[in-house]
């Protein structure tokens, strides 16, 4: 009996995925982590108001979920001072950014991203067929000369660019977004991911024209809002490519309960303050937690700090074993530089009280593993 018939580039893939999640990691240990601080996940959880909303949608799920997504994305319109013809919903980011790169990128097409940048749009770029075009990160920032002059140089069909970036949580200001905006290559399209923008410092976002045909912008609930398992991202973009995913898409993608509690979510401008103030806590103990052990924290824009651990990848590596070891979840970025450090998200106080507790043995641990 023969076994499945694969398409050349599928055969042609490696069999991994971006991330290994704590869940495989705790399946492999048969323990769970005392602390899930690896994942970017907001602790801080959602608002009562989209748990209720969620609740009471949960009743409805015997229906299947508009396949428009229209009473949110008329929300979002309302809340970006757009239409929403220049709104498309998606399942998080990542669902977003493998149905742009089907749209636009072919067997051999270039599209240029940063080297250690996120992942996923790599891996969905790989898995259409694209060529994959990437330049270093420069100073632990995404390098916006760089992209563009590679871009330019190989005309791609795509150049992404995170603002604030993951993994290292280093940011632009708006002024440098709009300028790159307005440098964008002719046949280029701008990937602006802003997973992380409501929680950066104000002056981060630009105001761009929702119409702009050359940058599309992506946005999520996963973070901020605390919904990173509701799987609601979504894009703004110029209508005429907003339409056009509706030839790919998904269309019963997106559950009645997950439209509601995004709806909920953006109604609720308290929490969302509440959330900044609480990640901005988080992050403040993580830099003193990181400075008392004799480690650097790197400034951060995001709900995660990178914490340089003083060499190069294998002393990264050794400390975040040690953490996992004692049951805490960490992650650190794949790339060097940027892999000289380990990553942490801003958890609850008593996701850092474990976190604290167990830095400094496994720091010791990996000091004497790999002296100086």
């Amino acid at each position: 009996m023969s076994g499945p018939i694969f398409t050349h580039l599928a055969t042609s893939l490696p069999a991994t995925v971006p991330f290994v999640g704590p869940e495989t990691q705790e399946r492999a240990r048969g323990r769970a982590f005392a602390a899930r601080l690896g994942a970017n996940e907001n602790a801080f959880g959602p608002s009562p108001r989209v748990v209720a909303a969620m609740q009471a949608a949960a009743s409805g799920v015997w229906m299947y979920g508009d396949p428009e997504n229209h009473d949110l994305k008329v929300a979002l319109a309302h809340h970006h001072g757009c239409r929403p013809e220049n709104i498309v919903v998606g399942e998080g980011i990542d669902g977003l950014l493998g149905y742009l790169v089907r749209l636009t990128v072919g067997p051999g097409d270039p599209v240029v991203t940063s080297d250690g940048g996120y992942p996923t749009f790599a891996f969905h770029v790989a898995g259409f067929g694209g060529t994959l075009c990437k330049v270093p990160y420069r100073n632990d920032h995404e390098d916006i000369d760089a992209l563009l002059a590679e871009a330019a140089h190989r005309r791609a069909k795509l150049v992404y660019f995170a603002n604030p970036d993951n993994p290292m949580g280093s940011w632009h200001p708006a002024a440098a977004v709009a300028g790159m905006v307005a440098r964008v290559p002719e046949g280029t399209l701008l990937v602006l991911d802003e997973a992380y923008v409501e929680l950066a410092p104000d002056g981060t976002a630009p105001a761009i024209d929702p119409d702009d045909p050359r940058v599309i912008r992506m946005r999520t609930f996963s973070k901020a809002y605390g919904m990173a398992g509701a799987r609601v991202g979504y894009a703004i973009c110029a209508a005429p490519l907003a339409r056009a995913f509706d030839k790919i898409r998904n269309h019963f993608g997106m559950s009645r309960i997950s439209q509601a509690g995004a709806a909920a979510a953006l109604a609720d401008r308290d929490w969302l303050a509440q959330t900044r103030a609480r990640v901005a806590t988080a992050r403040d103990r993580i830099a003193a937690m990181a400075h008392a052990n004799g480690l650097l924290p790197l400034p951060s824009a995001t709900n995660f700090v990178a914490i340089d651990c003083g060499g190069d990848a294998r002393m990264a590596r050794a400390v975040l074993d040690g953490l996992i070891a004692r049951d805490i979840f960490v992650r650190m970025p794949f790339v060097a530089p940027q892999n000289r450090a380990i990553r942490i998200s801003a958890g609850t106080a008593g996701m850092l009280d474990a976190l604290e507790a167990a830095l400094p043995a496994a720091l010791a641990e990996a000091r004497a593993a790999l002296p100086t």
